[in-house]
């Protein structure tokens, strides 16, 4: 095992642990920004284990998952941001 496998599996590692930590914080999150927040950030985070995992594995096809995951995540978050403010006026 060469030192950039190594440093991608620690990366992966560190990645699922910060899911575990964003999906706390989304269930305890008290207000909607905070949990529009986490959506973000859990859909980042799958987009680089993604990218990590495309590399470890050397199949370049889930690259395109990766770019429609970052697709689907930017109108996500449009579209919470479209409901905020459609809510407080």
């Amino acid at each position: 095992m060469s030192l950039f496998s190594f440093t991608l599996i620690f990366a992966m590692a560190a990645l699922s642990i910060c899911l575990v930590l964003i999906g706390i914080r989304f269930a305890l999150g008290p207000t909607l920004p905070d949990r529009i927040t986490c959506f973000d950030m859990f859909v980042s985070n799958i987009i680089g284990i993604v990218a990590i995992y495309t590399e470890l594995t050397g199949n370049h096809d889930f690259i395109d998952v990766a770019i429609i995951l970052s697709l689907f995540g930017f109108l996500g978050s449009i579209s919470f941001a479209y409901y905020l403010m459609k809510s407080t006026r």
